[in-house]
């Protein structure tokens, strides 16, 4: 049995060669815990869920699945043919399953260890250590097993990420702590009993195997069907690409046909862009509770104070931040995914303007659908005062986030792009500038990417006269910049052509 371990340390090495990954699995639930914990515990209470302590106790777990989900993803994923030639070699199958699995809850572990740590730090592990340490790592098992099945059902790495996303948002945001505990409708969740053992708060509904039962159940289960699907995926194989030539114009009209039909290819991803905002709007109006709430707006060059209805404010300021999460992941995909291709036509002469533009062209497509789908679904369940520039505001946020997720890509990889592009609109559109947590952003959160399209959209939604020209102008200025970096990263990372 030394092969196990031997195989377990070439995988850990293996991910190790880009030491970003393991600062990203530390950054991610540092981050996550520091800053999203007390906003969260708020929004719970606003929400009618339990809020406190609870919730911040929650947010370690959270962090550890949400890490464990998308770094077995990319294990699964990324290893198939590299399994199925160790496999065919003679390597027994139980030994790789058991390798990769391993694998991936020590990455999990490691991520799990820094969000317990930095728990710790900020407000102790309370009355039970052992059972949020436990927690924590139930959340991780679940996930792995999510992010094992979704590796070897979804092959395209934009559709498996928002999957898993889609996943964990509806977990955590329809979860007993954030929600309601009672509602049957959410008993399923994949980790429900675990967050109610984990935190101490008991269902009443666990019947004679109680909710410990139940999550070592889930997570039991979870284990056997991540080893199944391993096992699997470690008997399958896989295939790519091809390139054009000519003057510029010739090239940037047949890279952008090129570039389209093979977006056009992936139905997956259209359907994801457009049911993971629907979805996310919609459940985020449904579980309002009916209560008044306050917000701070500038209306003819004062400030005033407003009352809106929460359960009629709720789907308007959800909007941004699925728009954000989707765009900055469709521009980490694009920009990754056409990178050795890219270079191959750069040396055979396609002009790296053209190649930049058909790149461009493709990122702000997928930003597009997500926001068109994130505003038809909001204008079901919202009447912004002034939808031009409430739409304008929305469109500006995706722009934003699509270069940022063409930057993200290339500097940090998949795994690290991936899961600083979920960080950075969570913190920034989700927190910094959410008027359901405070009246207005705090002093942080305007030097963030969505301060200044995020003022114009409230702005819009809940008054009828322009009068944030400052924030527009920071936006564009945001925006210009990052196209910048996002050109000059293209340039530098492509061959010269001979």
């Amino acid at each position: 049995m030394t092969t196990v371990p031997l195989l377990v340390r070439r995988f850990l090495r293996d991910a190790a060669r880009t030491p970003v990954n393991l600062l990203v699995l530390v950054l991610v639930p540092v981050v996550f815990v520091v800053v999203a914990s007390r906003p969260l515990a708020d929004a719970a209470e606003l929400l009618g869920g339990v809020g406190g302590p609870p919730v911040e106790t929650a947010t370690a777990g959270w962090a550890a699945g949400f890490i464990a989900g998308v770094a077995m993803y990319f294990q699964v994923r990324g290893a198939r043919a590299a399994d199925r030639r160790l496999v065919l070699a003679g390597l027994a199958p139980a030994r790789l399953v058991a390798a990769r699995l391993a694998t991936g809850l020590a990455l999990a572990g490691f991520a799990s260890a820094a969000a317990l740590v930095t728990l710790t730090v900020r407000t102790g592990l309370g009355d039970a250590p052992g059972r949020v340490v436990a927690g924590t790592v139930m959340y991780a098992v679940v996930y792995l097993a999510i992010g094992a099945v979704i590796g070897a059902l979804v092959a395209n790495p934009v559709n498996g990420t928002v999957l898993v996303l889609f996943v964990w948002i509806l977990d955590v945001f329809l979860g007993p702590v954030l929600g309601a505990a009672d509602r049957p409708l959410t008993w399923v969740l994949p980790t429900h009993f675990v967050t109610l053992w984990m935190v101490d708060l008991p269902s009443g509904h666990g019947g004679r195997v109680g909710d410990f039962g139940w999550a070592l159940t889930w997570t039991a289960v979870a284990l056997a069907v991540a080893w199944s699907v391993i096992a699997a995926t470690s008997r399958t194989a896989h295939a790519r690409r091809r390139a054009p030539a000519g003057s510029p114009r010739d090239q940037l009209s047949a890279g952008l046909r090129a570039g389209l039909r093979e977006t056009g290819r992936n139905r997956v991803l259209w359907v994801l862009l457009v049911a993971v905002p629907v979805v996310f709007v919609l459940l985020s109006v449904a579980t309002t509770p009916d209560a008044f709430t306050t917000l701070t707006v500038r209306e003819n060059g004062a400030e005033h104070t407003v009352r809106p209805w929460l359960p009629d404010i709720h789907g308007g300021t959800m909007a941004p931040i699925a728009i954000g999460s989707l765009a900055a992941l469709t521009g980490v995909f694009t920009v990754l995914d056409a990178r050795s291709a890219d270079r191959r036509l750069a040396l055979a002469g396609f002009h790296p303007a053209a190649l930049l533009a058909c790149r461009l062209t493709a990122v702000l497509l997928g930003a597009l659908t997500a926001t068109a789908a994130s505003l038809a679904v909001t204008a079901t369940v919202f009447d912004a005062r002034d939808w031009p520039r409430y739409i304008a505001a929305g469109i500006l946020i995706a722009l934003t986030y699509a270069l940022i997720g063409a930057l993200l890509g290339p500097v940090f990889g998949r795994l690290g792009g991936v899961l600083i592009a979920f960080l950075i609109p969570f913190v920034d559109l989700g927190i910094g500038q959410s008027p359901m947590l405070r009246p207005e952003p705090p002093g942080w959160a305007h030097v963030l990417p969505g301060y200044g399209a995020g003022r114009v959209l409230t702005d819009a939604a809940l008054t009828p006269n322009f009068d944030t020209a400052g924030p527009l102008l920071l936006s564009l200025v945001w925006l210009a910049g990052l196209a910048v970096a996002v050109a000059a990263l293209f340039h530098r990372a492509l061959p010269t052509a001979r």
